[in-house]
């Protein structure tokens, strides 16, 4: 059986101008993030490391170091 992703895209994503939003896709194996501005470079990865990850993002913020 061959399996289609399906991409949806986030809430996030305000409708302006080009392709400015995340998109996702669960699979029968992982979850699959991407940038809709470059939609053939995929993010694999399984609930629980992305959870945790959203968890951090939404207690601490997301801050980048320079």
């Amino acid at each position: 059986m061959d399996y289609t992703p399906r991409w949806q895209k986030s809430t996030f994503s305000d409708g302006g101008e080009g392709d400015t939003c995340i998109e996702l896709c669960a699979s029968p194996s992982d979850i699959r993030l991407r940038e809709s501005d470059t939609p053939a470079t995929h993010l694999r990865t399984t609930p629980t490391p992305l959870a945790g990850f959203l968890h951090h993002i939404k207690a601490d913020g997301f801050h980048t170091t320079r």
